[in-house]
């Protein structure tokens, strides 16, 4: 084969795996789980493995199960996962499977700037959602919801109905709940705040307090879209929520606001 053929073939795959001309790390026969896994663990480090650890509470109620950690910065995962961003969904499958935290954040990872990246089709964003409810087994703690479930979720369901979202929230899985609420960001961005206020209606008295934190942060940054709706929601939950939903939910009102919903939650335990 002439070089010129050599090189428009290179680009013609390229093309067709939606890889752009200057990435280059690993070849289209190196997005494999395996190869991803290989790298990966080459940047792990003993100190990094003990401060990651604490910051998951391994094994604690952040998690599902006893995460493993080997040691590799959330900043490296991400770079890593980059230059794999042409992985098929079998090996990103495989990644998500592994018992190694690291490695389903960079599944995860893969999963988001594959939904992010405007060359994806349609059809792929689908195969991308789907993959992420089925196996949300294994997206089983906030950071693995956190990092994909706005983009690879919420962006998917962005122009279509979000049945599956009041499905979640109702779920007895913790982790569930949460991606039905993170998912919301994607809709809060476009200036589409309903699902997250009736979603947080649904959440507003989990027990959970990872569901709290999530379900207060998103309708305060709904809120910043149209800080009605936050108050009369506060109006109508604030004295009956739990605590730790509110002060995420009142972080960015003024402090006579503030003041007030506070008072209203302390007043109903009298």
């Amino acid at each position: 084969m002439a070089k010129s053929q050599r090189a428009n073939s290179g680009k013609a795959a390229n093309k067709a795996t939606g890889l752009k001309e200057k990435q280059p790390a690993a070849q289209l026969s190196e997005f494999t789980a395996a190869h991803f896994y290989k790298r990966l663990t080459a940047q792990s480090r003993s100190a990094e493995k003990l401060q990651v650890e604490r910051y998951f509470k391994s094994g604690g109620e952040q998690s599902e199960e006893a995460d493993i950690f080997i040691g590799v910065g959330m900043g490296q995962v991400f770079a890593l996962a980059k230059e794999f961003i042409g992985m098929p969904l079998t090996e990103i499958e495989k990644l998500l499977e592994s018992p190694v935290h690291e490695a389903r954040v960079g599944a995860v990872s893969v999963m988001d700037f594959q939904a992010r990246d405007k060359k994806t089709s349609h059809a792929q964003k689908k195969e991308l959602f789907d993959l992420y409810i089925r196996r949300h087994d294994r997206i089983n703690n906030w950071g693995l919801v956190d990092r994909a479930a706005p983009y690879v979720v919420g962006g998917y369901l962005s122009d279509k109905p979000r049945a599956i979202l009041y499905k979640l929230a109702r779920s007895k899985n913790v982790w569930e709940r949460r991606t039905a609420i993170v998912s919301t960001y994607y809709f809060i961005r476009k200036g589409d705040i309903d699902d997250t206020f009736k979603i947080a209606e649904i959440l507003v008295n989990d027990e959970h307090d990872l569901v709290q934190k999530a379900t207060g942060g998103w309708i305060r940054e709904a809120g910043k879209k149209d800080v009605r709706k936050l108050l009369k929601f506060l109006d109508n939950y604030a004295a009956t929520m739990p605590r730790t939903t509110l002060r995420y939910a009142i972080e960015h009102l003024t402090p006579k606001e503030k003041k007030y919903y506070m008072e209203l939650k302390s007043q109903s335990k009298k």
